[in-house]
């Protein structure tokens, strides 16, 4: 069926133009790699999979369920009364093939309208592709138009009503431009504005603290129909002969943070993207906005190790800003960020910053039998009395991680606590371990401890990464053994990190 789901579209297709003052020009194409032409020789699964009924926010069904082809595997079924389903509707271990519609226009559907797609199985994969939206009011133009025509229509006046029919709004890429492709988690990334607008505020902070005479006026996105000659630079004001701000974005995957310190003033900024296409992307943007030839820098083009990223701009200059990675996108702490951290504060110039500075860890008592079943085998009433428990469970992990709690089946048992707190800046302020009491609010069974994070750039800029627009996942501590609570009761959590991994310890 077809659906329509703000969060599927988030994670495959950019929805805006204007990122925090960076105007993304229509040259440049993003798409996931959930999608790959039958032709094309791509061995990637042309879709992505998602547990449907766990969605957060949610779908809505625009058509009935369809038939798209029917596959008999050797004739194997379990006979005419019993059958399996994936459906979302069904309480199952399977989650859905999802298709999403990546390079359809904008556009409104009413009841009535149609969807017309091309489905085949030419390779190991089922793929669907060049989706079409007819309108009911077109179609039925279209029918009354030929009706008229049907005994004057030639064969090339047929084609031209064909034509005249497929020139409605398709799924097929613009062949012209540059095309990117992203990780899911890269487009939801893009997506998220308050995180590009909160390193842009954060950033103008430390740079203005710096040397204010440096910054330029924050200007608006340039328009396509504006001329510019290159002697206007990316500010209005005069060149400056003084030594730039230096920039160093170390953090995975495509990032377009570099490209947003370079609006804003004499700032030398460098990416550590890896893929060619994202650098050409970056250029294509850079160019868009107006920046001067050379500004953004790509900071693995310039060292010989790439193991060792982390190094001085020049051998004598510092950096002013370093963004880190620090939380993974699956909701854990990224390995030897700590490390890194050390030699980043090494590296910074007086009054420099790393960002985010710290990191706080934040986490709540729920009770939540879907973790529960889904970490570990539960009795032999499911295995048809089966003793296989005691085996599998061995390979179980502590950490469920890339989870939505927005979405998960559970019941919260206490309010958000502070668990931990990681400070990049300040190392002597971290505790390797720590014990929080928490008070219950709820009774219940305590099947597990969820977490995130707050990311502080400074005092007042922080990005939560279990908020709407997060591009990040969240994760959780699931109990080997349930406690059983009463409101107003307190339950110790015990919190141990060591070398980037977090452990949490439920004690009565």
């Amino acid at each position: 069926m077809a659906v329509e789901c703000a969060e599927i579209r988030r994670h495959h297709r950019v929805g805006t133009k204007d990122i925090a003052g960076v105007h993304l020009p229509a040259n440049v194409k993003f798409q996931s790699p959930a999608y790959s032409a039958v032709d094309s020789g791509e061995a990637a699964e042309p879709y992505t999979t998602e547990k449907m009924s766990r969605v957060p926010g949610g779908y809505l069904p625009l058509t009935e369920c369809f038939e798209i082809m029917k596959v008999d595997f050797n004739s194997l079924q379990l006979d005419d009364e019993h059958s399996l389903s994936t459906s979302p509707a069904e309480e199952t271990c399977w989650e859905q093939a999802v298709y999403p519609v990546q390079a359809l226009a904008d556009y409104w559907i009413k009841p009535g309208d149609r969807v017309t797609m091309e489905a085949s199985c030419q390779d190991c994969y089922l793929r669907i592709q060049s989706i079409n939206i007819l309108h009911l009011e077109h179609a039925m133009e279209v029918i009354h138009n030929c009706t008229e025509s049907r005994d004057s229509l030639s064969r090339g006046n047929e084609a031209e009503l064909c034509s005249a029919l497929a020139n409605l709004q398709t799924s097929r890429a613009d062949a012209l431009g540059q095309t990117c492709v992203l990780e899911p988690t890269e487009i939801a990334l893009l997506n998220n504005l308050p995180y590009h607008e909160g390193f842009k505020m954060a950033m103008r902070k430390v740079l203005s603290s710096l040397a204010p005479e440096k910054l330029c006026q924050p200007v608006d996105p340039p328009c396509q129909d504006t001329e510019m000659n290159s002697a206007s630079g990316q500010s209005a004001a005069a060149p400056s002969t003084s030594d730039p701000f230096y920039v160093l974005d170390v953090s995975e995957g495509f990032s377009l943070l570099p490209v947003i310190a370079g609006t804003l003033g004499e700032v030398k900024p460098y990416s550590s993207v890896e893929k060619d296409q994202h650098c050409v992307t970056l250029d294509l943007i850079s160019e868009a906005n107006h920046f001067p030839k050379e500004t953004l820098e790509f900071w693995l083009r310039h060292i010989e190790d790439e193991a060792a990223v982390l190094q001085r701009p020049k051998s004598d200059k510092l950096w002013s800003i370093i963004i880190l990675d620090v939380i993974e996108p699956s909701g854990l702490i990224q390995q030897e960020i700590m490390e890194k951290a050390a030699i980043s504060r090494c590296l910074l110039q007086s009054g420099g910053k790393i960002f985010p500075q710290y990191v706080l860890m934040f986490g709540m008592l729920v009770e939540s039998q879907t973790l529960v079943e889904e970490s570990a085998v539960q009795g032999t009433e499911h295995t048809l009395g089966l003793n296989i428990a005691p085996f599998i469970n061995q390979f179980q992990v502590p950490i469920r991680v890339f989870l939505d709690l927005s979405s998960l089946p559970c019941i919260p048992l206490s309010q958000p606590v502070e668990l931990l707190r990681l400070d990049l800046m300040t190392p002597y302020l971290n505790t390797s371990s720590r014990e929080v009491k928490v008070r219950i609010c709820r009774s219940g069974r305590v099947t597990a401890v969820p977490f995130w994070f707050h990311l502080c750039l400074d005092d007042e800029v922080r990005l939560d990464t279990s908020g709407e627009a997060s591009h990040w996942k969240q994760a959780a501590v699931v109990l080997d053994n349930p406690i059983r609570v009463q409101v107003g009761e307190e339950l110790v959590l015990s919190v141990e990190h060591h070398k980037s991994n977090v452990s949490i310890t439920v004690k009565q």
